[in-house]
């Protein structure tokens, strides 16, 4: 299935909330793809749920590692530098291939010049090659970095990384998802899908993690989150 770009379907300016536009997508997915497959991606879910991977990650209250990344150009972005000015808001995403991803990130997107009045900064971060990053910031238009995590070092560290079941590989690789391709090694492994503000002391203000890749935080509740801590600092 191909998923438009905003080159082809004009600027984004969905301001439904997230969980409504991802409601309309897994309806159009269930119309199209095969409910075997489906399946395996429910199955996927349901065993990372099972492993409590979502709780047992960095959450609210705790200290969230230091970092220094590429971005999509290749260019170094640490976190301390950031946090130096402000406020901290972190996505990890799967990749450009994932829909829910790119969704995400075109939200996140259109409140990225609010974000930044609140005095935080947003990054994203996948472990994508620096090409793939790149493809995916152009496509979309995106107006914040897309950092390289190669090899989920960083994801690792917030406890978000989980293999790629055997039999949710043989159904990438039959519908050309590559994932060694598109990460640049064959691990086979993903982040699942986490959101993430950081205080300027590192401090973890919010956790947003979940196995299920078709459910992420609401961007406006991110803002709003962001605007209030801004007005308490005051």
């Amino acid at each position: 299935m191909k998923w438009r770009s905003l080159q082809e379907s004009g600027s984004y300016s969905d301001t439904r909330p997230l969980r409504q536009i991802f409601a309309e997508r897994k309806e159009t997915i269930s119309k199209y793809v095969p409910a075997d497959v489906l399946a395996v991606h429910a199955r996927t879910v349901a065993g990372l749920k099972a492993q409590n991977l979502a709780a047992n990650a960095l959450g609210a209250g705790g200290k969230a590692p230091a970092f220094e990344l590429p971005d999509q150009d290749g260019k170094r972005v640490a976190s301390a530098e950031l946090l130096a000015k402000g406020r901290l808001v972190v996505c990890f995403i799967r990749g450009r291939w994932c829909p829910f991803c790119v969704g995400q990130m075109e939200a996140m997107n259109y409140i990225a010049a609010q974000t930044a009045a609140a005095r935080a900064s947003l990054v994203a971060i996948s472990p994508q090659t620096g090409k793939q990053a790149y493809f995916m910031r152009d496509q979309h238009r995106l107006s914040f970095s897309l950092l390289v995590d190669a090899h989920n070092d960083v994801a690792r560290q917030y406890g978000l990384v989980y293999r790629v079941p055997d039999e949710q590989q043989k159904l990438y690789r039959s519908t050309f998802v590559n994932l060694p391709f598109a990460n640049g090694d064959d691990s086979w492994e993903l982040p699942i899908p986490a959101t993430y503000v950081i205080e300027r002391d590192g401090a973890v203000l919010f956790a947003g993690t979940n196995e299920d890749y078709t459910e992420r935080p609401e961007p406006l509740e991110i803002l709003s989150l962001l605007e209030s801590a801004r007005l308490r600092s005051i």
